[in-house]
């Protein structure tokens, strides 16, 4: 061990290897897939949005689950049995890859979509249950193209420790983009779509065998071990 690094614990230490990159046992099953959108309204532009992406995931290959925001209660205004928050995150625990959909309110983000998110803890007992996964951002707005809702959402997805990925979603004048039946029109808008979808399922089958790697912290494991020693030398006085 070099002396620049005997300020750690060397037993912890590990070396990034492509070696451990490699999974032994290639998932086989369809990448499975949450979609999350901002807002109740009955004729929902990002809800719209939404099911638009799910149906390209869906061709794609992806098995894929949409939440419905509707009867969501408040975070901390009700217990975290309340059906729907369950549900909310035994979704989020079971989804390998994750696309978020929010309208610019105010410059940002909706308390709708917030909320979602905010149901859900950073752990679960020793689950983590967003931790390396991917995640697609997107926005719909009432007026002109903004990028405040997506800017916010990529902040927001690095905090819950996620792999977000590079392309993302804008749709101006969103109003203007869905045709009666609640179809996007084919569009500019609509191609970025298709290639946000593609991307996300790319880095979603290249990441998912991998993440518990990916994530490997050598704080955590310092943390873990330092715990340990103090139960053995607990039971041991």
């Amino acid at each position: 061990m070099q002396d620049s690094l005997l300020n750690v614990r060397p037993e912890l230490i590990e070396i990034p290897s492509l070696e451990r990159l490699t999974p032994r046992t290639p998932s086989a099953h369809k990448p499975r897939m949450l979609l999350l959108y901002g807002s109740t309204r009955e004729r929902s532009f990002s809800r719209l949005v939404t099911q638009e992406a799910a149906r390209l995931l869906d061709e794609m290959g992806a098995e894929t689950r949409i939440f419905d925001p509707s009867g969501l209660p408040l975070p901390d205004d009700a217990p975290d049995t309340h059906p729907k928050v369950t549900e909310l995150r035994e979704w989020m625990q079971w989804s390998e890859g994750q696309v978020w959909c929010s309208p610019e309110r105010h410059g940002s983000m909706t308390a709708v979509f917030k909320a979602q998110i905010d149901w859900v803890p950073l752990a679960m007992g020793a689950v983590r249950p967003t931790q390396g996964k991917t995640l697609a951002v997107m926005q719909v707005c009432g007026g002109s193209q903004s990028f405040n809702v997506v800017n916010q959402l990529r902040v927001l997805g690095r905090w819950m420790r996620m792999f977000t990925i590079p392309n993302q979603s804008s749709v101006p004048k969103a109003f203007a983009e869905f045709d009666e039946l609640g179809r996007m029109k084919p569009s500019a808008y609509y191609d970025r779509l298709v290639d946000v979808m593609e991307e996300l399922m790319k880095f979603t089958l290249l990441l998912r065998d991998r993440q518990d790697y990916l994530v490997d912290r050598y704080s955590e494991r310092k943390e873990s071990a330092t715990e340990l020693s103090g139960r053995v030398n607990q039971r041991s006085i």
